[in-house]
Parts: C-alpha cells; structure tokens; sequence
C-alpha cells in the first residue's frame, strides 16, 4: 500500500512527468488492492508458513511489479488500464467491496483486543477504521474537491496506525496478530504475562513455589476450559474473564497448610473443612489485589454443583454462572485423570463416564457434551495416524 502510495504521488503530472494514467490507477488501487493483501493474511498457509522465504520473496515481486507499472506507466501511459469514473457504478462495486474488506479486518482487530486488552491491538482497529474511511473519497469524489484530499491524510494516516506497532511488535521478535484475529483461549493461557498480565503471572508463581502440582493443575484446567468455552461459542471479555479465573481457581490454597495440602494420603474430615475454604480464601484475595466480580465469582465458585452439593455455600443451579459451570467440569475432569499419592489416575473414559453420569445433576450437561467434543477432536489425529 506504501509503495502504491508513494507511486501515485511520484506520478503526479507536472512533478516529474506530465498526463499518466499512473497517477489515476495508484490512487485507485491503492486502498482496494491493499485490504485484499491484509485479507489474505488469515490465510493458514500465509499466516504460519513453515518457511518464510516465500513470503520474502512475494514482497520482493509485489514491489518490483509497483515498480515496474509506474517506469512502464510512464513511459507510456497507453499501457495502464482504466480506472472507473468517480461515482460510477464500477466505482460503487469496487467501494462495496474494498469497505466490506475493512470491516472483516477491523471485527478481526476488535476480537484479538477484546481477548488481549493489549493497546496495540486496539490501535491497529482504529487504523484499519482509517483506513476505510478513506475509501469512500477515493471512490466517488475528484482531486477538485476537498473530500478528495482529506481522504488522502486519512489514508496515510491509517496506514502509520497500522504499522508502527506491527512494526513494534515485530521488533521485540513478538508475534503480530491483530489482522489475523487468531488469538485464542489458548493463547491467553500458554502467555498469561503477555495477555492477562504480570499480576496473574506473580500468581501462578506463588502457586508454584506452594504447590507444584495444584499449579500444573490449574494450568491444564485453565486451557481445557477455554477450549470448551470456544466450543460452546463463548467470545471476547468472557473468554478472557474465563481463562484468568481458570488460571488463579486455586490461589486460595495458597491459605491452606503445607501439612494438608502437601499430604501424602486421605485428607480427614477436620482437614477436608480447611480444603473447602480455599474458595472464599481466593475470593477475599482477588478483592485485596484488585480483581473484578468476573473473575472473582469463578474462584468462589468453581466447587458449586447443580443439585447444591458442592461447597463453599451450596448454591444451586440459578446462582452458577455459566463460566462457572464450565471451569467446574473441567476442574473435576483433569483432578481424576490425574495421579495423585493416595490413588492412581483414572483413565480418559472413566472420568468422562463418571461426568457423564452426573450430567443434569452436579455439572451442567452442555459443559460435559462440549469436554467430550474437544477431547473427540484431540484424538481424532491419533486415531488417523493409526
């Protein structure tokens, strides 16, 4: 979009060159040609390729045939092709078609910032806005009207917003993926520090010099739910507020004894109603820190059951978040399929049984489908393979 730019500005009759069609064909090109570009990024292959030369090497034909059309342009200007009229219906094609471009990268930019809260990301959607305000102008409007050049500002504007903190982000060796809008669940979890922020990392931190395991578990709990939650159509802040709930359920052990939680065998049932407390303990410690009822509601409320069961304060289904319920069956999930001193880890099948069988009861039955749904696809490769 620079060099198309950057051509059209170098062609303008009277600067180097007289009447060109160069001149006409940038300044039409240029938004159109460059939002299909920024389009094709989600492409799989162009978003990761396994060997970026390629890439590098389209960049490098891209620019040699801008090149190329502005000396051939001109030289002789007979050999560029027509743009359509301002106003005309080609031009309302071409508008139609370039705004619907921008739209889909700005929803792209919007969902990564709504999963990130990364400033960036946001910064990058205010430019992509930019830049399709500046289409409009180009389309249906001459360089004898003032519209005409103000949606050039907007223009180069839009493509400075864009690009700096691409450019930053590139700089620090990060990868950049506002445009792509790829950023999942997943992602938050496996970053936390870059995504969710230091606090939650200094958590699970703490977590880990407390317990090993209980922080590994919280791990694992934490990428289970969201990949449910993504399944269940769960988007934006709530897949956010999910993966840090999920990743800090159980930072209010960090109250309880090394002596019990550490213990290498059946908690006892004065032991068991210290374990119990470990909700309302994250709770009171998510207020202090300064987290939000979104997140502080799954901490308290990740050992509530359906039918009233559960504990700190037995509610039953009408006061348990949805989230909530989420973040309850894949907590249960992973505590089974996992070793612990006092007994073996059940396998897959077994604890899904034990789910499914408990399913409308103490879990919700969506959440339990949904787990059984991720896990399917998880081994659909291996089976494949086999």
């Amino acid at each position: 979009m620079a060099a198309l730019l950057a051509l059209h500005g170098i062609a303008t009759p009277g600067m180097l060159v007289g009447m060109n069609g160069v001149v006409a064909f940038t300044g039409g090109a240029t938004l159109p040609v460059g939002a299909a570009v920024l389009a094709l990024s989600a492409l799989p292959s162009l978003r990761r390729p396994r060997d970026v030369r390629p890439l590098i090497a389209l960049q490098i034909v891209l620019l040699s045939g801008v090149l190329a059309l502005g000396a051939v342009g001109m030289l002789v200007p007979s050999t560029v092709p027509n743009v359509p009229q301002p106003g005309s219906s080609e031009a309302f094609v071409v508008l139609a078609v370039g705004l619907a471009l921008f739209a889909v990268l700005t929803l792209r930019a919007l969902r990564t910032y709504l999963l990130t809260r990364r400033p960036a990301d946001l910064v990058v959607a205010v430019g992509i806005f930019w830049l399709a305000a500046a289409l409009p102008p180009a389309m249906l409007l001459n360089f004898m009207e003032l519209g005409w050049w103000l949606g050039h500002v907007s223009e180069l504007l839009g493509m400075m917003i864009v690009g700096v903190p691409v450019a930053l982000d590139l700089r620090r060796a990060a990868q950049s993926r506002p445009l792509v809008g790829d950023v999942t669940g997943a992602d938050l979890v496996a970053a936390e520090e870059a995504f969710l922020g230091a606090h939650v990392r200094a958590l699970t931190l703490s977590l880990a010099r407390k317990d090993e395991y209980t922080e590994e578990h919280t791990r694992r709990v934490a990428l289970r739910a969201v990949q449910v939650a993504e399944d269940l159509g769960l988007t934006g802040s709530r897949l956010r507020a999910l993966a840090t709930g999920a990743l800090v359920h159980d930072i209010g052990k960090l109250s309880v004894p090394d002596s019990i939680l550490q213990k290498p065998g059946p908690l006892t049932d004065e032991e068991f109603a210290i374990i119990k407390r470990h909700p309302e303990w994250g709770d009171k410690m998510l207020v202090d820190l300064g987290f939000g009822p979104e997140v502080r509601h799954l901490v308290r409320d990740h050992h509530e059951r359906l039918n009233g069961s559960g504990y700190p304060h037995g509610y039953d289904g009408a006061l348990i978040s949805f989230d909530a319920r989420i973040l309850a069956v894949c907590d249960v999930y992973d505590a089974l399929i996992s070793r612990r001193v006092y007994r073996d880890a059940w396998n897959e099948d077994r604890a899904i049984a034990l789910l499914r069988e408990e399913s409308g009861t103490a879990f919700d039955p969506k959440c339990v489908a949904a787990l059984e749904r991720v896990l399917l696809r998880e081994r659909a490769p291996a089976a494949a393979a086999v």
